[in-house]
């Protein structure tokens, strides 16, 4: 393995890790009574940016306004279990909580079925495009920029595995007969909202799907990917489950066309009536939930099988479930809204500051560019040093428009003062430029 991947050794591997930061010497303390130890972690934990921090960072994981119901229920210990529930008659508060989650993907995407989740958004789209390449028969994939770089290389590995072929296009007008599918993320890699009507006509007129990687908070202000015109769409619901911890868990949403069903990855939760009702019961049908078109065979056909996928991020399905319940469709829109009002009051206030500028990349839903005084790399270490973590470096990418650009992020969980404090240190640093 060291030798196909091009290394002498393990320790190669981790050459891109600082020296010191490396196997660090750890000087334990000799043994201490629980009260002692308690107080020697708490004063470690200390040392970790504290989380009232302003942080900018966005790009895929945002902090999210999560009611409170959404602990208090998500995490009993009922809940507390990922095993497929191959037996229904032990199962059905799993099943059934698992067929709230594929409805309430439905509803937010204008799609017509849900599995019950995947692992991560990636993941979901990367096997989006192997349905994909399934039904049309065709070995292309088209990736429409600016997509999240992350999943863009997902996509990659897995098809190379699938012997597709995988290419970035800037528009739909780079499609041809050869393309499974054209993807598009909703917003964009770089904030943008984009307008997913004219690329399904691209793509249907050529005989491709399109695939949206939808955010599911912004659906509440966006229209439904489905009465656009996608055929999958997939995304991310980590955010609406609770904060981001250290980049997971995750949840891939995946939801499709009624005709792409039994090409699906994953599990599926079918519900249904009893054919009459019991003698001493009330008089009517129970209802009753079970996997449907999953067996369980199917994840050991190796190649002939639909997908490897043999499980689902079930904890956190619930958990954002619970969220979007809670907010109910009037809630989550007006939470939507805060959010757009938020960043692009933020926005404004930073593009009134002098040497500073927002790129115009039209409508944009919750991030932004900013271009200022210094480089960006400059501009991410001052606010640094001033204890604000700057939105992100994105002035490699090739969008003329990222030169020497942040990507911040303002959601409705950013305090104002926040906001101040970085409206008030890009004002301090632009003085100085």
């Amino acid at each position: 393995m060291l030798e196909r991947v091009g290394v002498s050794g393990v320790d190669a591997l981790f050459d891109d890790l600082p020296a010191d930061l490396r196997d660090p010497a750890i000087v334990l303390p000799s043994a201490l009574a629980e009260p002692d130890l308690v107080a020697l972690l708490e004063e470690r934990a200390a040392s970790n940016a504290p989380h009232s921090q302003p942080n900018f960072l966005g790009a895929g994981a945002y902090r999210r306004f999560i009611p409170a119901i959404t602990g208090h229920l998500a995490w009993r210990s009922e809940f507390a279990t990922s095993y497929t529930p191959y037996q229904p008659e032990i199962s059905q508060g799993t099943l059934q909580s698992a067929f709230e989650y594929q409805s309430v993907v439905c509803e937010l995407t204008g799609m017509d079925v849900s599995n019950t989740g995947l692992y991560d958004a990636a993941s979901a789209t990367a096997e989006a495009c192997l349905l994909a390449a399934r039904v049309t028969r065709r070995r292309t994939v088209a990736l429409l920029e600016p997509i999240h770089p992350g999943i863009g290389e997902v996509v990659r590995t897995y098809a190379f595995g699938a012997g597709l072929h995988v290419e970035t296009v800037a528009s739909a007008g780079a499609l041809s007969k050869e393309h499974a599918c054209l993807v598009a993320q909703q917003p964009d890699f770089l904030g943008g909202i984009v307008d997913l009507e004219p690329l399904a006509e691209a793509a249907h007129a050529l005989g491709a799907l399109l695939i949206t990687i939808a955010d599911p908070f912004s659906l509440g202000l966006l229209r439904p990917p489905g009465e656009a015109g996608a055929d999958i769409v997939t995304g991310e619901g980590r955010d609406l489950a609770g904060p981001p911890n250290f980049g997971g868990p995750s949840l891939g949403l995946f939801a499709a066309r009624m005709k792409y069903l039994r090409q699906m990855p994953g599990r599926i939760v079918g519900r249904t009536k009893e054919l009459q009702a019991p003698a001493n019961g009330d008089g009517r049908r129970r209802t009753g939930y079970t996997l449907a078109l999953q067996a369980r065979e199917q994840f050991i056909r190796r190649e002939r099988a639909t997908s490897n996928v043999s499980t689902a991020q079930s904890l956190i399905a619930v958990a954002f479930t619970i969220t979007v319940q809670a907010l109910g469709p009037h809630g989550l829109r007006e939470a939507a809204e805060v959010c757009y009002q938020r960043a692009h009051d933020a926005a404004a206030r930073i593009a009134a500051l002098p040497g500073y500028e927002i790129p115009d990349r039209g409508p944009w839903f919750q991030e932004f560019l900013v271009r200022g005084p210094l480089p960006a790399a400059q501009l991410e270490s001052q606010l640094a040093m001033r204890g604000i973590r700057a939105g992100l470096d994105v002035s490699a990418r090739p969008e003329a428009e990222a030169r020497d650009a942040l990507l911040f992020a303002v959601t409705e969980a950013t305090p104002d003062a926040h906001v101040d404090a970085l409206v008030g240190a890009l004002a301090q640093i632009g003085s100085r430029a």
